[in-house]
């Protein structure tokens, strides 16, 4: 295995937390990991990691190597892509990550489209509620929901969505419409725990934002789950705007407190910052941005 091969190996480590996690995703012998990495060590003249049951750690040494290496491996990959035109046409495989809900409804139409499009480039695309670093990930492209952090990433905003409370018509019948925030605790509560807590659920008023205690009957871990649980009469829900459009215009659920909702969350696509930036990218961001923004114009809720 060479250096380049070896840093790798050790920015995968990294990554994934340990040898084992790392030797499962690159489909690699456990021991052939553990060899490289000594032999790595042996070669540097200096320990990079600290090892025990649970997880591995990088020691201080470790830790300016893997910057240093994380480096050099970057500017390798931007000379391969230039050496093989990927700056002067579009091709190559384009990585992209997406919340799940949103990545089935919104991007995955858009991604069918697209390689129609360009059928030199692929795409792999990674739906997932959980928030990846782009670059140790090396994801040319994420959806982000909601105010981003200051980075050193490039965000093109393409619209924004709502949290909305909602229940089937066929709940609200028999238990009521609650007119305030207050009134949640008198109802039962289906909870998308990635978004709300199960025992308060956040509202706005024209004096602040509040905490409102809430009886979750049923938690779930999938937008999905909390949807079709809603539907069913199960209970109230909390869930963003692009989640529910299709079954409130269909009227299988109704918004219930709109004025009570909190500020709109943004919407962006973000990739690094580039210079110049792949054709792949280029093209990708002068395909999608306009049609996004029209769907998420179109998606207002009333």
């Amino acid at each position: 295995m060479d250096r380049f091969e070896s840093m790798s190996l050790l920015l995968k480590v990294v990554e994934t937390g340990s040898l084992s996690a790392a030797s499962r995703e690159l489909d690699i012998p456990l021991a052939t990991v553990s060899r490289h990495l000594s032999e790595l060590e042996t070669r540097i003249g200096a320990q990079l990691l600290v090892r025990s049951s649970r997880r591995t750690t990088l020691t201080e040494t470790g830790l300016t190597y893997v910057a240093s290496a994380r480096r050099i491996l970057e500017q390798l990959k931007d000379a391969e892509l230039a050496a093989s035109g990927a700056y002067s046409e579009p091709k190559g495989t384009l990585f992209i990550t997406a919340p799940m809900v949103l990545g089935r409804t919104h991007m995955a139409p858009l991604v069918a489209e697209f390689l129609q499009a360009y059928p030199q480039i692929d795409v792999r695309m990674h739906l997932c509620d959980e928030i990846s670093p782009l670059i140790d990930r090396q994801i040319d492209l994420a959806v982000r929901i909601g105010h981003l952090p200051d980075s050193g990433l490039i965000a093109a905003e393409i619209g924004s969505v709502r949290r909305v409370t909602c229940a089937s018509p066929a709940y609200l019948a028999k238990r009521g419409i609650p007119q305030t925030p207050g009134d949640l605790g008198h109802h039962d509560c289906v909870t998308f725990d990635n978004l709300a807590s199960p025992d308060f659920w956040r509202t706005a008023d024209e004096q602040a934002d509040r905490a409102i205690p809430v009886r979750s009957r049923l938690v779930v871990n999938t937008a999905d789950a909390a949807l079709r649980a809603a539907e069913e009469g199960v209970g109230m829900t909390r869930l963003l705007s692009y989640m529910v459009v299709n079954s409130v215009r269909e009227g299988r659920l109704s918004i219930v407190l709109q004025p009570f909702e909190a500020s709109p969350w943004p919407v962006h696509l973000v990739y690094p910052k580039q210079q110049p930036a792949p054709r792949k990218l280029s093209a990708f961001l002068a395909f999608a941005l306009p049609r996004l923004r029209a769907r998420f114009a179109m998606e207002l809720l009333p």
